[in-house]
């Protein structure tokens, strides 16, 4: 067995580390990212997977390898003029759309300040800050431009996020009972998740995240489930509510206070202070669909963790590649959605710069077709669609075996 190498897969699961309990006063080894084995295969390949041989898993990771390493040797200047052209545009919009609301009494101008800040709302999340944090534009040595330095415009503060998202989800992508994202504790999104009767309201919990999504992920970041199971102290649930606490206090101040102080100036105080709430919903809207539909419509895949036991290189790159979803659409949607469009590509690379998703993708998409493994992609509307009817679906317990049948 081996550590994984410090490449896409690894740099958002770490070394383990050392580091100090202030509950225990002591010094543990934390591992936050699993051992890939050289050789062999899981103690259980999945199901759409399992008609490879080790060897055929192999090849395909050393193809997966090798396409990353062309896009890795190729970047450059292109590529960062590209990422401070979307944030020099993303901030124009965002002041246009501020400067707007300020006469937001007027109709025109709520509706254009609403639709510039909402926009430049989605921009910064989707393909500057959830790409940004994964260390996609690191190696430009920007300290603007820098994971370890970005802050962005969401309630959960940046380094809580990347713990959840980078470290544990993007490691244990879609391993039920590890990878927490997997209905975000909330929503029963698989059938291997066990059928409680709460999950009746599957829709309707559905239906409240999406317009406060970025809430719902700030509470998930405090991973309380961990809290109380005893896996997380409250020493440290404290220092995350503080850090959460400042960082929603950034935001009501530039969103809430601010904006609509200026805006009173005009007699626009209530109509500003709608605008941005209206922006905040819609930014959330979107997120929200982009993600579930990233994750969970009919064919993605879900794993147990002995399909993880004895995972190979080869095999991590398979469980991202059937545990993801794409979404089809023009140039405009993806770089809407934060190219988590090109989701599948994303959960393989996720620290190549975000710009070069759709250049892989064919390529991706034409050795799963050559190795007989699923590639799930689909317009908007249908993955949307699907996500929510299997929303729907599993909020009813599954129907046992001869349930019905006549006894003779």
């Amino acid at each position: 067995m081996t550590a994984l190498p410090m490449t896409a897969l690894t740099r958002l699961a770490p070394e383990p580390t050392q580091e100090y309990s202030r509950d225990a006063g002591e010094v543990k080894t934390l591992r936050r990212r699993p051992i890939l084995a050289k050789e062999g295969h899981p103690t259980v390949r999945p199901h759409a997977a399992a008609h490879l041989s080790d060897d055929d898993v192999a090849e395909l990771g050393r193809e997966l390898d090798a396409i990353r390493d062309a896009v890795l040797a190729e970047r450059g200047a292109k590529d960062a003029a590209y990422i401070r052209r979307v944030i020099r545009t993303q901030r124009s919009l965002e002041l246009g759309g501020r400067a707007c609301l300020v006469f937001a009494s007027l109709p025109p101008a709520w509706v254009a300040g609403v639709a510039m800040l909402s926009v430049a709302k989605i921009l910064e999340n989707m393909e500057i800050g959830h790409n940004v944090l994964h260390g996609q534009w690191d190696w430009m040595r920007d300290p603007d431009i820098h994971s370890t330095t970005w802050e962005w415009d969401f309630v959960t503060p940046a380094a809580s996020w990347k713990h959840t998202h980078n470290d544990l989800h993007h490691t244990w992508t879609n391993v039920i009972g590890k990878d927490r994202d997997v209905g975000y504790n909330i929503l029963r999104v698989d059938p291997k998740q066990e059928w409680q009767p709460w999950n009746l309201g599957n829709p309707l919990y559905n239906a409240l995240l999406a317009p406060v999504f970025e809430w719902g992920i700030a509470i998930y970041d405090l991973e309380l489930q961990d809290v109380a199971e005893g896996k997380k102290s409250k020493t440290d649930l404290r220092r995350d509510l503080k850090a959460m606490g400042r960082k929603v206090a950034t935001q009501f101040a530039k969103d809430y206070v601010a904006t609509p102080a200026v805006a009173a100036l005009t007699g626009s105080f209530v109509p500003a202070l709608l605008g941005t709430l209206t922006a905040n919903a819609i930014r959330n809207v979107w997120a929200h669909a982009v993600i579930f539909c990233g994750h969970f419509p009919d064919g993605t895949d879900t794993f147990t963790e002995e399909m993880i036991e004895g995972e190979t290189r080869g095999d991590w790159y398979v469980r991202q590649m059937i545990g993801s979803a794409n979404i089809s659409g023009s140039k405009a949607m993806h770089l809407m959605t934060g190219n988590l469009s090109h989701q599948i590509e994303h959960h393989l690379f996720p620290d190549l710069p975000s710009n070069r998703y759709a250049e892989v993708a064919p390529k991706v998409r034409e050795i799963c077709v050559r190795y007989g493994l699923p590639y799930t992609t689909g317009p908007l509307w249908k993955q949307v669609g699907s996500t929510w009817g299997k929303i729907f679906r599993l909020a009813l317990p599954e129907r046992k075996p001869g349930r019905g049948a006549r006894v003779r």
